[in-house]
């Protein structure tokens, strides 16, 4: 099998950390760059990896560029949308986990992630790296813009019904985050005390992650859709359940809804549709799965996902990203089970 030298930038966080752990035992990928964020001690961050395949260095772009054939970038957004333009001038192709990239219409940055987009061209060249509804666009790939978490929970949820045409109406989604979705950064608000036996919502109608969700949504359907998302902090440490309100248009009954699923996700091995009952993060915790089960009650459908939001909802779904890119299975280095309890 061919090796692959790859980058990890932003490798103490916590997605670069699950990027890492991912790759050391990823048959055709040979890790040949590590850097750090700039913030605090790499080896503590790292010490539960051991020995490294390579030292932790300081990020530059150019030193990156030369090192790695793909670069996985975990950095901030502003800083992402920097350094970008100069790894592809190296040829190196980009798993950016950041937003930077994943919004088509520059005009939203300013608002939603507080910096002007300084390669707005590049927006359009991107692919958003949802491989259950890009895999084609994937394979080869440049630049891949690696979709947010909630975004990933809700489409997986919501985009073979509208793509269908099976929806009436609005959309809801309700969904709830472990707290390592909100990063490392030490903030009063996620310290222990305040998270812990606590759930609230949060970014109400102005949370970042809606302009992408109707982004996509809005591709699905071939036209706007109108929808409310709202995020929750429940305490726990990483998974992200989604639950997701829709009114059906007639004759649509739940098995019409299982067999919509059933078809989009016949070729997308980390989608598992549930026959009966709901799914719980617990059985999707540490892997790349995403779990989706269906109720209805008349014209009602409530549908629910289930992902590990440093798994499938960063992470991993960067590494699929990955192997579709480099003509791998789109399984490699993913197939791992949750653990129990």
């Amino acid at each position: 099998m061919k090796q692959v030298r790859v980058g990890i930038v932003g490798v103490t966080g916590y997605a670069g950390q699950e990027v890492l752990r991912l790759l050391l035992r990823h048959p055709g990928a040979r890790i040949t760059y590590l850097a750090s964020s700039g913030k605090g001690d790499p080896g503590a961050a790292l010490r539960a990896f051991g020995r490294l395949p390579v030292l932790v260095d300081a990020f530059d772009a150019a030193k990156c560029g030369g090192a790695c054939d793909t670069a996985f970038l975990g950095l901030p957004h502003k800083v992402s949308a920097e350094a970008v333009p100069t790894l592809l001038d190296w040829g190196t192709r980009i798993l950016d986990l950041s937003a930077a990239f994943r919004l088509k219409d520059a005009a939203l940055y300013p608002k939603h992630y507080e910096f002007d987009h300084g390669t707005p061209s590049l927006l359009a060249k991107a692919v958003y790296g949802l491989p259950e509804l890009y895999r084609k666009a994937l394979r080869g790939a440049k630049l891949v813009a690696v979709p947010g978490c909630y975004p990933t929970g809700a489409l997986l949820a919501v985009t073979p019904l509208l793509r269908k045409r099976i929806i009436a109406g609005p959309v809801i989604l309700d969904s709830k985050s472990g707290v390592t979705g909100a990063g490392k950064e030490a903030r009063g608000d996620l310290m222990f005390c305040e998270v812990n036996e606590n759930v609230k919502a949060y970014g109400v109608f102005s949370h970042r992650h809606a302009p992408e969700i109707g982004q996509e949504l809005g591709k699905a359907a071939g036209r706007r859709v109108e929808f409310i998302f709202t995020p929750h902090l429940i305490p726990m440490n990483r998974g992200i359940l989604t639950t997701a309100y829709v009114r059906l248009k007639p004759q649509v009954d739940r098995a019409k809804v299982l067999a919509v699923f059933a078809d989009v996700y016949r070729t997308s091995p980390f989608v598992r549709v549930l026959a009966e009952g709901l799914p719980d993060t617990r059985s999707v915790r540490g892997t790349n799965y995403c779990d989706i089960g269906v109720a209805v009650r008349g014209r009602d459908a409530i549908v629910v996902s289930a992902i590990d939001n440093l798994g499938k909802g960063a992470a991993g779904e960067a590494v699929q990203a990955f192997n579709l890119v480099h003509g791998f299975p789109e399984t490699l280095g993913l197939l791992s089970v949750a653990g129990a309890p």
